[in-house]
């Protein structure tokens, strides 16, 4: 369970100085600067790990699962070129994090989350009122949410082996998807446009690392 903690005038000058940092390292989109600068990551995590919420790193969740480097979140909240009231698919909900910098850009979150006991967790999001824009899903997240598409943007938050052609599928024309592609340590960032005659086109970008997108769903514990 995530226990919600103050949020005092320290967090917010290291949430600051955070903020310069990934400015420094490329982030150019001042919309998603503020998103980062606004949202206390130290929420997002266990106590326990609090005096490492600032640092530009990945911290370990459980599960084998990740809250991603700062850095990272605004790289692909960049490269989806989020617009208020954009539909928004996320694949790989985990720590929550990531599906509240795209709430806070004002978009309409569809959040997806293959293991258990994770999910659980989102019964405690501490910003839940704050967000009431972020759906939560407890699924597969190759299959996707075919049900609520299709989507404007949709977000991988987890290395795939390939791209998912059922994700393609539920996205808008002129849409676009960031993910992470290729197996092994480190996968390449790709941005996807949706064409109007159903071509994809693809920019790749830098490489990151990431937990590997698995298929299927994981019960765990409750």
């Amino acid at each position: 369970m995530i226990r919600k903690q103050e949020d005092n005038y320290r967090h917010k000058g290291l949430r600051q100085k955070l903020t310069d940092l990934i400015k420094e390292k490329g982030i150019s989109d001042e919309n998603v600067l503020a998103a980062i600068n606004s949202i206390p990551r130290h929420f997002f995590l266990s106590p326990e790990m609090e005096r490492y919420a600032y640092e530009d790193r990945a911290l370990n969740i459980g599960e084998g699962q990740t809250i991603s480097q700062p850095y990272t979140v605004a790289f692909q909240s960049q490269l989806l070129q989020v617009q208020p009231g954009h539909k928004i698919l996320e694949i790989g909900t985990g720590s929550m994090y990531q599906a509240t910098v795209l709430a806070e850009l004002k978009a309409n979150v569809y959040t997806i989350e293959r293991q258990k006991s994770l999910f659980a967790n989102t019964k405690f999001f501490p910003l839940k009122g704050k967000y009431p824009s972020i759906k939560f899903f407890y699924g597969d997240g190759f299959e996707g949410l075919p049900t609520f598409a299709p989507f404007d943007r949709v977000i991988i938050t987890a290395g795939a082996p390939e791209i998912p052609m059922k994700l393609v599928e539920q996205m808008k024309i002129n849409g676009i998807m960031v993910i992470p592609v290729d197996e092994g340590e480190g996968q390449r960032m790709l941005r996807i446009t949706k064409m109007e005659n159903g071509d994809l086109n693809e920019e790749a970008f830098d490489m990151f690392s990431f937990v590997p997108m698995l298929k299927g769903v994981e019960k765990g514990k409750l």
